[in-house]
């Protein structure tokens, strides 16, 4: 069990921003996550583990595509998904980020470009946590450069060949369903989605080991070697780049969210570190000035990325937000907690590197949030695109 009872992390009533309804929200995933995550995060990132026991919890919650309406899917706002995401990524960003993959990168495509069949047969299975997806579109080779991806798909007869290898695939050994991002040869090598249930032949996903990050989620790398699939698999609404990356910022959006999470938990540890833990005059170390000025900047700028979340939620809600907005949530937010979590890590000194503690965790997990769904740098050429007019890619 921790050390400390998280506290809550709010200096300028931001909960007074929201409704009754995002406040349950928050307050219910608050409570799953102490009562689901906490008592058992600490273990499962030793050992490695994805903690499937708590993927049906999830979904008698309604976190799995929460933002979807229809199909068994909670239809909330984008405030309340981004809210779950917060307190999840507040437990873990591997749970957080198995959430986002099976809603935003596998249940938005099928939702989004997929056929009435597909949706009818996937999606209320993916709300109810009985299938789970993952989604393929890294490969070994193109990350920040998808569009240079040699993943293939070949049109024979009634069917599609797909042969390929992705890899960094959050969920790939544990998912039904992978959709599958290829270049299509029948439309002209355009990037066309597909989706390849795990179980056919010539599909294979390998775990990756031995990492120092996101240790509680399920990492892989997918093979695909002739594998047939028919062709009425193919997403019909996905026709190019756009796409993916349509997808990719549903999943941005969510990591804009669940970063601030991470860095209550970093915060909110150190405070109630520095108060208790003392040094020099037998004084608590929350009464040096260093001390106060690093738990200072990490309150200000968390209380910034609250707002730079909300404000978006609401355009996406309203059906404004741009691929800009969601840049910045997603550049500002992850580094904004990984700084927290470096500052909460000193604070706590030799402790900050003990798992009696989140810190280390956190700041572990971030050093991946930080570079997938586009790098730190990749996002602010994004931006910088925007602001200038100019493309610097």
């Amino acid at each position: 069990m921790p050390v400390f009872k998280f506290k809550g992390v709010d200096f300028i009533e931001f909960d007074s921003l929201l409704s009754e309804d995002e406040l349950l929200v928050r307050d219910t995933s608050r409570r799953f996550v102490e009562e689901n995550v906490v008592p058992i995060i600490e273990q499962c990132n030793r050992d490695g583990r994805f903690p499937r026991e708590i993927v049906k919890p999830m979904a008698e919650l309604g976190f799995f595509g929460p933002n979807l309406k229809g199909y068994g899917c909670a239809g909330m706002s984008n405030i309340d998904y981004g809210l779950i995401m917060q307190e999840l990524e507040r437990g873990d960003s591997g749970i957080r980020s198995f959430c986002s993959v099976q809603s935003s990168l596998c249940m938005y495509p099928i939702y989004a470009f997929g056929s009435d069949a597909q949706k009818e047969q996937w999606l209320p299975a993916m709300a109810k946590g009985d299938k789970i997806g993952c989604f393929g579109l890294t490969e070994p080779d193109f990350g920040s450069n998808p569009s240079g991806m040699r993943t293939r798909a070949k049109k024979v007869g009634k069917e599609y060949v797909l042969n390929g290898e992705k890899m960094w695939i959050t969920s790939g050994s544990i998912a039904d369903v992978a959709v599958i991002w290829a270049k299509s040869e029948e439309h002209n090598n355009r990037i066309r989605g597909f989706l390849v249930e795990t179980n056919r032949p010539g599909f294979k996903a390998d775990n990756v080991h031995g990492k120092w990050s996101l240790r509680a989620s399920v990492t892989s790398g997918l093979s695909l070697q002739d594998v047939r699939i028919p062709e009425e698999n193919m997403l019909p609404g996905a026709d190019g780049l756009k796409g993916p990356l349509a997808c990719l910022n549903q999943a941005r959006y969510g990591i804009g969210w669940g970063t601030i999470g991470a860095a209550m938990s970093c915060y909110d540890t150190a405070l109630q570190y520095a108060k208790i833990r003392k040094q020099f005059r037998d004084q608590p170390i929350a009464s040096h000035q260093l001390v106060q000025q690093k738990l200072v900047w990490m309150i200000s700028e968390i209380t910034k990325a609250q707002l730079l979340a909300l404000q978006v939620g609401r355009l996406k809600d309203a059906d404004k937000v741009g691929h800009q907005h969601i840049s910045m949530l997603k550049r500002n937010n992850v580094w904004m907690a990984l700084e927290c979590a470096r500052m909460a890590r000193d604070i706590l000194g030799g402790n900050g590197i003990a798992d009696d503690y989140p810190i280390m965790r956190h700041m572990m997990n971030l050093e991946s949030v930080k570079t997938y769904e586009g790098t730190h740098d990749i996002h602010a050429l994004i931006l910088g695109e925007h602001i200038t007019g100019s493309s610097a890619f």
